[in-house]
């Protein structure tokens, strides 16, 4: 089963430099090195915190049972073990695809990745909704390139989010797209809506700042 780990932190003020090394020289290559492990793709973020994520993809989430994929867990290394022992705002979210437009045919340097924590009684709705009509609403905008839709194990770091969503974005522009005011502007969604866990979902706007392994990801320009 297709998968992605999902997480977020900040580095304590003063270690930048040395937070953005460890992760693309050292965090990231072990990891991609293993099987199963397709991309990885690091983003700032413009609106809403923690500041950075890492986003891998994995092809076969049994990948994270693996021997390799262990000892990284239970040796970490020096490095590694002081560099998260000392981050700000951290989460882990081992998500499970549901669903994936597929990929684009351009690179995509922005990501609007939205979190739910979804009531299992609402769950059959809210996966109508957003798989039915949110996503085919939104695809029809210029610039809205991929969406890729994830459920939450259990046992998280941070926030018990149930349902991940990442939307890949050509640029900024998309988000004042008429096709994404038509899609929040509808009877199923105001439903939904209604509902106090619906408005308590996280919302994050990225933008790209490291790619590795087959990432379509183009870095812009600061």
């Amino acid at each position: 089963m297709k998968g992605l780990l999902f997480s977020q932190m900040e580095p304590p003020p003063g270690q930048e430099d040395d937070f953005h090394d460890w992760y693309e020289t050292e965090h990231i290559p072990v990891r991609l090195a293993l099987p199963g492990f397709s991309a990885a793709v690091r983003y700032e973020a413009l609106e809403g915190e923690p500041r950075f994520l890492a986003c891998y993809f994995i092809d076969d989430l049994a990948a994270l049972e693996t021997p390799g994929y262990q000892r990284l867990k239970t040796d970490p290394g020096e490095r590694t073990a002081r560099m998260l022992g000392s981050v700000r705002g951290f989460t882990r979210h081992i998500c499970e695809e549901i669903s994936d437009t597929g990929e684009n045919t351009e690179p995509s340097g922005y990501l609007w990745a939205v979190a739910f924590t979804v009531p299992e009684e609402a769950r059959p709705a809210f996966e109508g909704w957003y798989g039915e009509e949110h996503v085919p609403m939104l695809m029809k905008a210029d610039g809205w390139l991929r969406v890729r839709r994830y459920a939450v194990r259990p046992g998280s770091a941070g926030p018990e989010w149930t349902h991940i969503a990442l939307h890949e974005l050509r640029d900024l522009s998309v988000l004042d797209a008429p096709e994404r005011a038509a899609a929040r502007d509808t009877p199923r969604r105001a439903a939904l809506a209604t509902q106090d866990w619906f408005g308590h979902s996280g919302r994050w706007l990225y933008r790209a700042i490291h790619a590795a392994g087959d990432a379509r990801v183009d870095v812009p320009v600061s």
